[in-house]
């Protein structure tokens, strides 16, 4: 490398997902191939070698106190959503990103940019499981859980693992452009800029149920029919309350509103009826919607494709092959 090469430093350690480190790492490899001068470095926090997630070993060059980066990149774990962050990690982050022109994260590295203090008052995200968790942890911060990437000034975090690559080929962008950057994202075959956000990717109804039995009782209603006529007005009868209180129960215990959690319910039966491979005006119909045009809307609203963009881009390889 040439004594001007960019210095990208990867902060890793023991339990490190593997694929934060490569996806980055291989999009600024792929990127010196075109022209750009990239110097990547891996740092511990003490120097040593680390072993990934799945048990293969990755070599370091340095103690993170010693090199000066000018990009920094915290990658992620399955570790810190669950547990407190080390006080030798998240001090390595704080010292090193002070060097940095820019630091970033990958998934679940957000953790640890918050556990150094690091992410106060900015906006941010990480991987769409543990969003809720980021937010509670830095509450100076503002979590937005359906972004790819989100940059707040020098500072750059980023969604679950594949979205390292997306946050990556945006940093080369920056450095080199938009030509060079085509020519990067072609020859690892991925996309320049995707489509969309988390929620293509998630599945936002998991999680625990209704505490109160009666909006318990709504909810298994609403998911075991979702094309059934489900107004407020209509859902209030079963339990025998108002539309106003019924709202009023959603709000307290859902953060939502009946119409809402309805929508948001047909919204999942249709990208799984999608991935089946059905038609967008079958869907439609299936999954509830007035309309192809009142669907479509909601899609465009929560994704930002069409439903037949998201039809031909998630449908499995298998289907591809066949149709």
């Amino acid at each position: 490398m040439s004594p001007t090469a960019h210095r990208v430093v990867i902060l890793v350690y023991d339990g490190v997902t593997l694929l934060d480190v490569a996806g980055p790492a291989e999009v600024f490899a792929e990127a010196n191939r075109f022209g750009a001068d990239y110097e990547i470095v891996l740092v511990s926090p003490s120097g040593a070698d680390v072993a990934s997630s799945i048990g293969v070993r990755l070599a370091v060059s340095a103690a993170a106190s010693e090199p000066a980066p000018d990009t920094f990149l915290v990658a992620g774990s399955d570790l810190y959503p669950s547990n407190a962050v080390p006080r030798d990690l998240f001090e390595a982050a704080r010292t090193t990103a002070a060097k940095a022109d820019r630091v970033a994260s990958i998934c679940t590295g957000a953790f640890i940019l918050g556990a150094a203090g690091l992410l106060d008052g900015k906006r941010a995200t990480t991987h769409w499981k543990v969003t809720h968790e980021l937010a509670a942890r830095c509450r100076t911060s503002r979590v937005e859980p359906d972004a790819i990437y989100v940059r707040d000034g020098t500072t750059y975090t980023s969604a679950g693992v594949t979205a390292g690559i997306d946050l990556a080929l945006a940093l080369v962008e920056e450095d080199h452009g938009p030509d060079l950057t085509r020519d990067v994202a072609r020859s690892l075959v991925v996309y320049l800029q995707r489509s969309g956000g988390q929620s293509q990717f998630s599945a936002p109804l998991q999680g625990p149920p209704p505490r109160s039995p009666a909006i318990r009782r709504i909810t298994d209603l609403v998911t075991a029919d979702p094309a059934g006529n489900h107004s407020v007005g209509e859902l209030a009868k079963h339990l025998n309350l108002s539309p106003r209180h019924l709202s009023r129960l959603f709000r307290d215990e859902l953060s939502t509103t009946p119409a809402r959690y309805v929508e948001t319910i047909r919204f999942d039966m249709a990208k799984a009826l999608l991935d089946q491979g059905h038609t967008a005006t079958q869907v439609a119909s299936l999954a509830g919607f007035p309309s192809y045009e009142s669907m479509r809307r909601v899609f465009a609203r929560r994704m930002s494709i069409s439903p037949a963009a998201y039809r031909r881009r998630f449908r499995t390889a298998h289907r591809a092959d066949t149709e």
